[in-house]
């Protein structure tokens, strides 16, 4: 097996993986085909639109290693060249360059990456101490890997390395741009098509930036740190993993936080397929630990606790080997702080104690200060790598859906309304904040959204009504809506606090509500299930055909549905997987594997869908059913707002 770029990032995590990498009897639950996280996060469309600025540029597409070696090799005989997917082989390390241009005897290679800087800021790719920082380290280390590789097999010329990044500080010119880089199915695969001509206006300026960080990969050369425990310069590290790859050794594992996210661990079902838990095997070769480590709650689920690595340091991994002077518990004066919080979810474990804590007084408290009718909003959104518009940035922010229930005093649930705007290369934001005024400016209701997103996206959107320089003739309006239900942002320069500013029901759960089966998450998708399994007023409510019923609760995209399905062992199925397939060929697992962004985590599977209809080539029929399935995503996020409330309603009143 070669050392490739992208074993080498794997193994700057764990070097561990390079061994259960090339096990097949090893479960591997993250996704190989990574085309759909690419296409969302904008890898595809970046990596294409970077191949524009070299016209001359010719791409070595064969994916067979010799070949693609020996056809980049003859193009290197020349003095003046510009390759793409460039293949260079030194020993047992293999590289694809990006963008590989050859001047001389001067070699720039070109990373490009679908992340973005301010290229009118300092770039600020390190720490105070002068190492990487940590958003930036897999980055930095992918082309430092590449420039050793390059200068070792290429020693009579000089390598040069650059990132080629979206700068956040450029706008592109004229409209269009966006919609240049379709996606269709060619021999089996699915590929980037660039289609029509490219304006001058669409490469100049240039929105993306070659930025060059030569002397921060002879930094990395010379350090002898690279995060893994271990003291080693960088030849040292490459060779190791290189002597790893290449005779199929395991590097012994140094367990540690990101153990958590490993993609090695067996669910119940790959067991029974005879597939090997490879965490289950670090943690039994280091700590000596036995095969049921797992099978209860461990510090990896310890919610939000940022001493973990200490625990794991000291062997304490079960949460009922942890007692409260682990974790230092303080108190606040409203609610649950959030060590109290963490240390009631670590007693539970001790004494397999199933039972909820609700903290009835506060949350009576909490509820008594809410003004009717109650609005429910969930919004869907994303960051488009290259904009939607002219005079638009890379990375603006794009809210294309939300969803809105409502509940008036008598209990009265209703799916008020809804936003959705899928039409390719339009930009929907103003369109979407209006259409969120004339649902929410009916009467003073409180408002409630799940988490900070909602806030933060409102405040985006404000400034980009601000900065914009053609803007809509109701700017005023929309600004003076955005700050009555928002507050503002940590780096706003202006301070405000809206007379409706949304409550976030999430701080409203961390407060004065923790159930155990939810295994310390938070999440609206953990939440949901656990309340639905608890309320015997939600079970009985909902069991019935009535969500979408003529007499029952008006909806606008379900007809007479049940959502409370038992499963095999009685217990309450969770209602998302009720709902329609947006990916008929990946879980809800897969979904969240596809990107370590916890936005794309979160809402993965309606970003991935967005992007799909915005970039590839579907027919009407499969473009109407995934916006008919964002639609009922969409509405079941806001209906699991109102059925907590509810839950919460029914055992307090």
């Amino acid at each position: 097996m070669l050392l490739t770029k992208g074993r080498f990032i794997t193994a700057l995590t764990c070097p561990t993986k390079l061994y259960y990498k090339s096990k097949p009897d090893y479960v591997n639950q993250s996704v190989e085909d990574t085309f759909l996280a690419s296409l969302a996060e904008g890898g595809f469309q970046v990596g294409e639109l970077a191949k524009q600025y070299f016209p001359e540029g010719i791409n070595i597409e064969t994916l067979e290693t010799l070949e693609a070696v020996k056809q980049t090799n003859e193009l290197l005989i020349n003095d003046c060249v510009t390759i793409f997917e460039a293949a260079i082989k030194f020993e047992n390390c293999f590289i694809r360059v990006d963008i590989l241009e050859k001047k001389g005897n001067i070699i720039n290679i070109h990373e490009v990456k679908a992340k973005s800087f301010d290229g009118k800021q300092d770039t600020n790719f390190l720490k105070k101490d002068g190492t990487p920082s940590s958003s930036w380290k897999k980055y930095l280390y992918d082309v430092a890997f590449q420039k050793w590789v390059c200068s070792r097999a290429l020693p009579k010329n000089i390598i040069s390395a650059n990132l080629m990044l979206a700068d956040k500080s450029k706008k592109v010119a004229a409209a269009g741009l966006n919609q240049k880089f379709r996606v269709q199915q060619i021999n089996g695969r699915k590929r980037i098509v660039v289609e029509g001509n490219f304006l001058k206006e669409h490469l100049d300026p240039k929105i993306l930036t070659s930025v060059k960080v030569d002397d921060i990969c002879e930094d990395i050369f010379l350090a002898d740190n690279h995060g893994l425990g271990i003291e080693e310069s960088f030849d040292q590290m490459i060779q190791r993993f290189s002597f790893a790859c290449e005779h199929n050794q395991r590097i012994e594992p140094k367990l540690g936080i990101h153990c958590g996210q490993c993609e090695y661990i067996c669910s119940s079902n790959d067991k029974t397929l005879g597939k090997k838990d490879g965490r289950l095997e670090c943690f039994m070769r280091v700590l000596g630990v036995d095969t049921s480590v797992f099978e209860n709650p461990t510090v990896f689920d310890l919610w939000n606790f940022r001493g973990k690595q200490r625990l794991i340091d000291d062997g304490k991994i079960r949460l009922s080997d942890l007692e409260e002077t682990d974790i230092n518990t303080s108190s606040t004066t409203v609610g649950l702080s959030n060590s109290e919080r963490q240390w009631i979810q670590i007693q539970k474990a001790k004494n397999k104690d199933d039972t909820v804590y609700l903290d009835r007084n506060g949350l009576k408290h909490e509820m008594d200060s809410w003004t009717y009718p109650l609005h429910f909003i969930d919004f869907e959104t994303t960051m488009a790598a290259i904009p939607f518009g002219a005079n638009r940035s890379p990375y603006e922010g794009i809210a294309f859906q939300f969803s809105h229930h409502t509940v008036d005093e008598e209990g009265n649930v209703t799916h008020a309304g809804e936003f959705i705007n899928v039409e390719p290369g339009h930009f929907p934001n103003y369109d979407f904040v209006r259409a969120l005024k004339d649902e929410l400016s009916k009467d003073n209701g409180s408002i409630f959204r799940y988490s900070n997103h909602e806030n933060t996206f409102l405040n985006l959107i404000l400034e980009q009504l601000t900065a914009d320089t053609s803007p809509p003739k109701d700017k005023d309006d929309l600004i003076h809506f955005i700050k009555s239900i928002t507050q503002s942002s940590m780096k706003s320069d202006e301070l405000w606090a809206g007379k409706r500013a949304m409550i976030d029901l999430l701080d409203v759960v961390k407060k004065f509500y923790f159930d155990p089966r939810t295994n310390g998450s938070n999440s609206i998708k953990y939440i949901l299930p656990s309340i639905l399994n608890r309320s015997d007023f939600l079970k009985s409510k909902y069991s019935k055909p009535i969500y979408g019923a003529k007499t029952g609760i008006p909806s606008k995209n379900f007809k007479c549905w049940t959502w409370i399905n038992k499963s095999t062992d009685g217990s309450v199925s969770d209602p998302y997987d009720l709902l329609p397939k947006l990916f008929e060929d990946k879980d809800a697992l897969q979904i969240s594997l596809l990107s370590q962004d916890e936005e794309l985590k979160n809402g993965g599977s309606a970003l991935m869908a967005y992007a799909r209809m915005q970039f590839e080539v579907i027919s009407d029929y499969e473009r109407n059913e995934l916006k008919t399935a964002l639609l009922k995503y969409c509405e079941l996020d806001t209906l699991a707002m109102v059925m907590i409330y509810e839950a919460w309603k029914y055992e307090l009143y």
